[in-house]
């Protein structure tokens, strides 16, 4: 039992490391400029939905990404323009990591300005999804639900896996 505790925390610090390091290389190349154009957009669609007793039929707010010209457009189910600013250190960025350092950046956002997106006026559930200039979905960024909460991929890595592997056990014991 001891050493079952013991790899657990074991497991545990290390995934907390990992995650937290992967952060931690994110911010230190992300400027503070980058941050606070992050924050403006998606306040200004949180005000495009004040809290009202009539909410908007939608299911995702798209938030589209163009590596060659460092935009971000936010756009409704009708492909409507909600916001669009120009990220100035996205602008011709050819990382290979382009999108997973968006996604991290904007489930950040997303994340810090939870309060304010939970109560926006649109009828739930809701997500926000990110998509590349070619309006291809890449990455469903943050779920607003309130019975349903999506737990970081990261954590989640395996999980599958190992629900299959359990659910073969309980068959063959049966």
């Amino acid at each position: 039992m001891k050493k079952s505790a013991n790899h657990l925390l074991l497991s545990h610090l290390f995934l907390t490391f990992v995650t937290l390091n992967s952060y931690i290389d994110y911010y230190m190349k992300t400027t503070e400029q980058t941050l606070q154009q992050l924050e403006r957009a998606l306040r200004k669609v949180a005000d495009k939905f004040p809290p009202s007793e009539e909410a908007s039929l939608m299911t995702d707010i798209h938030l589209r990404v163009s590596q060659d010209t460092g935009e971000l457009a936010a756009f409704d189910d009708d492909d409507q323009e909600i916001t669009r600013c120009v990220v100035e250190q996205w602008i011709d960025n050819k990382d290979d990591s382009f999108y997973q350092d968006v996604t991290t950046a904007l489930r950040s956002m997303l994340k810090k300005h939870k309060a304010q997106i939970e109560q926006m006026a649109i009828l739930k559930p809701y997500s926000f999804v990110l998509e590349n200039d070619d309006h291809e979905h890449l990455e469903e960024l943050f779920l607003v639900d309130d019975e349903v909460a999506i737990i970081n991929e990261e954590l989640m890595a395996g999980l599958d896996k190992d629900l299959d592997d359990f659910l073969d056990k309980l068959l063959s014991e049966s």
